[in-house]
């Protein structure tokens, strides 16, 4: 009789503790997710990652919040280690480009340049910033690192100061040259950079071969640069296969780095720029030399007069923002004088701009 009751005493005080646990559980699991629901966003994206030394906690916010959700769209570029034929060193001390930095879709625009949104203010402002030079250079080098003299050719100039790396680069064996053309007969200054010792890759849709090795460092390339890639929707004989952007292109040559771009676009050079600057191509170049041409807006730039030079002018600013500078201009008087069709502001269709990279 007694072991009867013990028995049952045992069960009774059994279920109630098996009642007490689930009870102890299920408000637990209660509390947890109501406080799941009520933390916000960002301290999701926090969660689990540590802070690095020295960062303040504002400093470490804003950088998760820079961290792309599952549905933004990101470019990504392969490290091709195979590369291209004539690929050489220094890739590697470059900083490669933040995976986790936004993607921008337009450039800012500048403030306009005056209350009147005219032509004349716009141009005034625009002719007299790739007029001056915004730093001084004193190792001017036109068309090439040879002595050969050039009469009538293009003034193509670099900076061989010895504050930024092309110098080094150049000493060291180390220097890489792109330059894009649309059938430019005119290669001296690619020849002769060639022949000072940069791999110089020159890029024409005219050429009769899809690559072509002359000399020890120059290399011919059947490929245009455009500002898009070719649409994949479209069907395989209708695409030109040979235009490509410049950052597909550095993804299957394996190159990092452009110590110099020369850029001779016939009026792509705009859209082709900012294609540059939105992808932060830009970054990876040391001096870039480009003929711009003003005789009319340029491919796929619309606007009115006003809107086309205030376009331009925030272009370039958008270079300085990421601390190029200008350091020579060329107005070439060979060409017609025209601004936007109009004989007007004293004013070249075509000039010349070198900008280096300060950074480097």
């Amino acid at each position: 009789m007694l072991g009867r009751e013990l028995r049952l005493l045992w069960r009774a005080c059994s279920l109630r503790l098996i009642a007490l646990c689930l009870a102890f559980f299920l408000c637990t699991h209660f509390f947890t997710e109501l406080r799941r629901k009520s933390w916000p966003h960002a301290e999701l994206v926090v969660k689990g990652q540590a802070r690095e030394p020295g960062l303040s906690v504002e400093e470490h916010s804003r950088r998760t919040e820079e961290v792309p959700s599952k549905r933004q769209v990101i470019y990504v570029r392969r490290n091709n280690r195979g590369g291209s034929s004539g690929r050489r060193g220094g890739d590697s001390s470059l900083h490669k480009r933040d995976a986790l930095k936004p993607v921008r879709w337009h450039i800012d625009l500048q403030p306009w340049a005056g209350p009147s949104h005219s032509l004349s203010e716009e141009a005034t402002r625009f002719l007299h910033y790739i007029t001056k030079s915004q730093i001084v250079c004193s190792q001017l080098v036109t068309n090439g690192l040879t002595k050969e003299s050039v009469e009538n050719g293009k003034p193509w100039t670099v900076c061989l100061d010895d504050r930024f790396s092309l110098a080094h680069q150049i000493r060291n064996q180390q220097c890489r040259m792109y330059s894009l053309g649309l059938g430019d007969d005119d290669s001296l200054f690619e020849v002769n950079m060639a022949s000072g010792g940069c791999e110089v890759h020159r890029f024409d849709p005219s050429i009769g071969s899809a690559h072509i090795h002359e000399g020890e460092r120059l290399w011919h390339h059947r490929l245009s640069v455009d500002w898009r890639d070719p649409n994949p929707a479209i069907a395989a004989h209708r695409l030109h296969s040979n235009t490509k952007k410049l950052s597909t292109i550095l993804n299957e040559f394996g190159h990092w780095k452009i110590d110099i771009l020369k850029a001779d676009m016939e009026s792509a050079e705009w859209k082709i720029l900012e294609n540059l600057v939105l992808e932060g191509i830009v970054e990876q170049i040391g001096q870039l030399v480009v003929e711009i041409h003003l005789h009319w807006p340029g491919f796929e730039v619309s606007g009115n007069d006003s809107t086309v030079v205030r376009y331009w002018y925030s272009l370039l600013k958008e270079l300085e923002r990421k601390d190029f500078r200008l350091f020579y201009t060329y107005k070439d008087l060979s060409k017609p004088q025209l601004f936007l069709k109009k004989e007007a502001f004293n004013a070249s269709s075509c000039y010349i701009l070198s900008w280096v990279n300060t950074r480097w």
